[in-house]
């Protein structure tokens, strides 16, 4: 099998970067996919997590950056300099902004998807981020990212490793589709119950200052105790097989959990009030709150994704634990809460299965990628 090193100017109709509305005026509740860097994950083509929305009107002023489907995107500028994406129908209409690079590739040279997966080793993301490691600002600008140099096998070959990998990846992608609907159906009936009180058996009860008879409202610092979590600095863990949680989710692994779970995390700095369910072991930093296995239930972590919890700091976006404990819980008489922790407890646990099955597929895939793209293994 003949492979040749080609530049990425080289292999490319369009190099650019994207760009950002003035002022942050433009941006609106929907409209225009604007694509940040925070939505090239490293786990996905694209994270719908990391987008925002322009109008019309200013996705046509930014004609430079409105993005086709197969753009490969690079984050340039940052901490997340490496981080790549790739642009799917589904995404469009997209713009995105200046701290992303958009490689359009010229498809009679290379096949985008693999170009994609070129990006998305390990090696390469290493690399890429020694481009420019002494600069205080990490950057890359488009002459370095048009210099860059990847070996290309024939186009047939090209397809066929980006076949074989994206086969995991849409596996991936349908069982994170499933998840969320799994999701949606369990806090849509906390909603129904909990919210509107159209819970089993509702037709019977009284009803008295909102409150049906035998439930009541407790703070709570009453039903469960907010713990503070440990400081684990990013340079001081160590890859494995326990998340750990800041205020927006899971930011890495490491190889000792602090906690037993099941447990609950709550944003204490930086996304305040976030809420999350971890079904195992896990590793909370000094970011955010957790409750502990003894006091966490399925019940509670859909009461606090539906507790208000504002910013208490006025310097810096943070959760005092005294208010976080003050706030009101509705707590429903034993058997309807039971009722309800039988009813959820399956699809849980569907969707922890879901989550370990993308674990081990997401594990293959990246076992796979270097061997397919250094041509030891034939395809």
């Amino acid at each position: 099998m003949s492979w040749s090193v080609r530049k990425i100017g080289d292999i490319a109709h369009v190099v650019t970067k994207g760009t950002t509305p003035t002022k942050n005026q433009g941006f609106s509740d929907s409209g225009i996919n604007f694509i940040k860097a925070e939505a090239l994950n490293g786990d996905s083509a694209l994270d719908p997590k990391g987008f925002s929305y322009i109008t019309e009107e200013v996705n046509e002023k930014l004609k430079r950056s409105i993005l086709q489907e197969d753009d490969v995107l690079l984050t340039i500028a940052g901490a997340r300099i490496g981080k790549c994406g790739i642009v799917k129908s589904s995404h469009l209409p997209a713009n995105t902004n200046q701290a992303v690079g958009i490689i359009r590739i010229d498809k009679s040279k290379a096949v985008p998807l693999f170009v994609y997966y070129w990006f998305k080793q390990k090696r390469t993301f290493t690399y890429i981020q020694g481009l420019n490691a002494q600069a205080a600002q990490p950057n890359i600008n488009l002459t370095m990212l048009k210099n860059i140099q990847l070996p290309l096998p024939g186009l047939s070959t090209q397809q066929s490793i980006a076949d074989i990998l994206s086969s995991y990846d849409d596996l991936i992608e349908n069982n994170r589709r499933r998840i969320q609907l799994l999701e949606q159906a369990a806090r849509l009936l906390y909603k129904e119950w909990f919210v509107h009180l159209r819970f089993p058996g509702h037709e019977h009860v009284k009803i008295k200052d909102g409150v049906p008879e035998g439930w009541e409202k407790k703070p709570l610092g009453d039903v469960a105790t907010l713990k503070y979590g440990k400081a684990l600095k990013q340079d001081d863990r160590i890859p494995g097989a326990f998340p750990v949680y800041g205020s927006s989710g899971i930011v890495g692994t490491h190889e000792k959990p602090l906690v037993a779970g099941p447990g609950i995390i709550v944003g204490r700095k930086g996304n305040v009030g976030s809420v999350y369910w971890c079904e195992d072991d896990f590793y909370p930093i000094d970011t955010v709150y957790f409750i502990d296995r003894e006091n966490c239930s399925l019940f509670l972590y859909y009461s606090l994704l539906h507790t208000s919890f504002i910013s208490t700091d006025v310097a810096v976006p943070g959760l005092n634990r005294d208010f976080a404990h003050s706030r009101k819980i509705l707590t429903p008489e034993a058997k309807i809460q039971r009722v309800f922790e039988e009813t959820v407890a399956p699809i849980h646990k569907q969707i922890h299965g879901l989550h370990k099955y993308n674990d081990s597929l997401a594990k293959a895939r990246d076992l796979l990628l270097p061997r397919l793209m250094n041509g030891e293994i034939a395809v």
